[in-house]
């Protein structure tokens, strides 16, 4: 095999006889035809976090503090979304692990069918009420249409996955109160 690469890249033909390397052409993003063209209007500052679904809230924080040294910023139970959550720093981001508290709600639903892992990314935008407005008259498809109160105080919102390539995605406007050092804590 060695001796077949070798001529190919002495040879230049690509590895087969009489072909030629192949070309690429330079990428140009293209208008979708499928649905809405979205504006501009809308900026996400930064990753806000990465939401994770666990089994067992203790055992992943030990988990991942063991491995990577991250520790609880903060940890509450979300009574209206049926969950415990907590967040750990990572950088000027966090990992939100997220517990079911109960057995019917969606997170519980996600993590009976699909086990535990990457639930939802979330992005960090400066007003959320604005933003979900800009993206409802855009067509986006929201779960939430209003902000709700999340983790640690912020006001956050869902997109439906259908909206972002089967992503679930959070936005969130952080709360104020909670900043230090320029970086709001989760």
């Amino acid at each position: 095999m060695k001796r077949i690469l070798d001529r190919a890249l002495r040879d230049g033909d690509g590895g087969g006889a009489g072909r030629a390397p192949p070309q690429f052409e330079q990428y140009t993003p293209r208008t979708p035809t499928d649905g809405p063209v979205r504006s501009r209007a809308v900026h996400l500052e930064r990753i806000h976090h990465v939401g994770i679904v666990v089994a067992d809230l203790d055992a992943a924080i030990a988990q991942y503090g063991g491995t990577t040294g991250a520790q609880p910023v903060v940890r509450e139970v979300l009574g209206d979304q049926h969950v415990e959550a907590a967040a750990l720093a990572v950088g000027d981001s966090w990992v939100e692990l997220i517990q079911p508290t109960d057995t019917t709600s969606g997170v519980a639903r996600f993590l009976e069918r699909r086990g535990p892992g990457l639930h939802h990314v979330a992005y960090a935008v400066a007003d959320l009420a604005t933003t979900l407005d800009t993206l409802a008259a855009e067509g986006v498809e929201l779960i939430d249409r209003t902000p709700r109160i999340g983790l640690g105080g912020h006001l956050v919102a869902f997109l439906h996955p259908r909206s972002l390539g089967g992503v679930l995605t959070e936005l969130v406007e952080d709360h104020k109160e909670n900043e230090h050092d320029g970086n709001a804590t989760h």
